[in-house]
């Protein structure tokens, strides 16, 4: 991309929370992102210039504040500042970043990891993201380490994936990404019994998603529980267990119409919507963009693709 405009777009349409540009040394402008999905979790590579970036208030989005971001730098030096924190990173260094605050980006010309995580996985109190926000971990030592060695090569080898199995892959890349948190706020944290059984919940729900009578009744006689037990498990959750699946089903569907000619009712009907005018509805409300738009862009980039011309911006 030589557009710093367009390269800020496609950040924002490719799932990613939004940037603002403020400023990119030279005259030319080349970046680029490759972005792969693995169950939950949403992954990008990006090659950017040097330069500036930022978000504001007004900017974030309510679906980011579902998720929290994991900033590797591969090459350059990045400088990330949130709050009170400024992280400045090396190679393979990491910094978590909360994308509905204010955060302000300064790089050299580098090569970077994103991690999208849903909230719900990591768990964080507010009194640790407090302290872990913008601040720096080491990648050279301890489970810093290796979750940036893991997360280097990820974006290259995610294919090939059953369902159930990027599932299962994904919660073991959270788990050790949680133990790095906690190595970083120094100590260790045992998850309770109810965070034990959500954790579990969590995964038969997202090994199930494609089921079209998944709801918490199922879920709950799956755990042999009642379905209050299975509300009150949940309530101080961001989502109820219903909105849970409907977000779930919402992201593969998100993920599966990025990369297809498909209809979208077909997709939608993968993943549990069997209606085909309420998951446009749904859709539309929950991203802000139509459906079909994703379908279109894919098109239009195949074109492209077969053609050798560069892809257009699609809007």
């Amino acid at each position: 991309m030589n557009s710093a405009d367009v390269f800020l777009e496609t950040l924002a349409t490719s799932g990613l929370p939004p940037l603002l540009g403020r400023r990119h040394a030279g005259d030319d402008f080349h970046a680029g992102i490759v972005t792969r999905d693995l169950g939950p979790l949403r992954l990008a590579e990006l090659v950017t210039p040097e330069g500036e970036c930022f978000r504001d208030e007004r900017s974030a989005r309510a679906t980011d504040g579902e998720l929290w971001q994991i900033e590797l730098v591969r090459q350059g030096r990045v400088r990330a500042e949130q709050g009170r924190s400024t992280a400045v990173l090396g190679p393979n260094d990491l910094v978590l970043i909360d994308p509905v605050r204010p955060v302000r980006f300064a790089s050299t010309e580098s090569t970077h990891v994103t991690m999208l995580i849903p909230r719900r996985s990591l768990r964080l109190g507010a009194d640790d993201a407090a302290r872990l926000t913008g601040v720096r971990i080491r990648g050279d030592q301890g489970p810093g380490a290796l979750v940036s060695s893991l997360a280097r090569d990820m974006v290259g080898s995610l294919d090939g994936f059953r369902a159930d199995e990027a599932d299962r892959s994904a919660a073991a890349v959270i788990e050790l990404i949680a133990v790095a948190l906690s190595a970083q706020l120094g100590h260790s944290q045992r998850p309770a019994a109810d965070e034990t059984l959500r954790t579990r919940i969590l995964g038969f729900i997202g090994a199930r998603l494609s089921d079209r009578d998944l709801t918490p009744a199922k879920v709950a006689a799956a755990h042999h529980m009642s379905v209050r037990r299975l509300h009150k498990l949940f309530e101080d959750q961001p989502l109820t267990v219903a909105a849970l699946i409907r977000r779930q089903r919402l992201e593969r569907c998100h993920a599966d119409l990025a990369g297809t000619d498909r209809t979208v009712a077909a997709v939608a009907a993968d993943w549990g919507f069997t209606d085909p005018a309420h998951f446009s509805r749904l859709f539309k409300a929950t991203y802000g963009y139509n459906a079909a738009a994703l379908i279109s862009n894919n098109r239009a980039r195949m074109i492209n693709a077969s053609t050798g011309r560069p892809a257009e911006d699609g809007g």
